[in-house]
């Protein structure tokens, strides 16, 4: 699909937009109450198509940056979603992507990807607990630039 600025990607489509289903929040979480394999980071989530998805974690992991944490493939809705840190929602407005906001409360992220029909593409505890927001913006800039390019050859 592609959008009057050009990108071929758009939030609007909605196999990309989270559902009520899967973007609720659990209840808060409680010190100490984390289940062996079970993390509680306070985080939002940005959901992108995940052609684009998976070049911005090339471009992010090429440079190097430490600020990459987990990120969740969801092959039913052929989608990633990256964890950012609390708030980043409110002020989040990349096209072609969303941004779920936690209100704070942090999510319990299990061992065993939370949704049937998907997998930690970056597992939690192989990375750092959420990626930095403003280098994801500009990976996923540089990713739609590149799948641009590569669909207009």
């Amino acid at each position: 699909m592609e959008t009057s600025s050009g990108s071929r990607t758009s939030a609007t489509s909605a196999q990309h937009l989270p559902t009520e289903e899967y973007s609720a929040a659990p209840g808060p979480a409680r010190p100490g109450t984390e289940e062996a394999g079970e993390h509680s980071v306070p985080c939002d989530l940005v959901t992108v198509p995940a052609r684009q998805g998976l070049e911005a974690v090339d471009i992010l992991r090429r440079g190097g940056s430490p600020a990459v944490g987990p990120v969740l493939h969801d092959g039913s809705c052929d989608t990633l979603g990256f964890l950012v840190p609390p708030g980043t929602a409110a002020g989040w407005d990349m096209p072609g992507s969303a941004c779920t906001q936690t209100s704070g409360r942090g999510l319990r992220i299990p061992a065993e990807p939370p949704v049937s029909g998907s997998g930690w593409l970056l597992p939690p505890g192989d990375t750092g607990p959420v990626t930095d927001p403003a280098v994801l913006r500009e990976a996923l800039g540089e990713a739609a630039r590149m799948i641009e390019a590569a669909d207009s050859i």
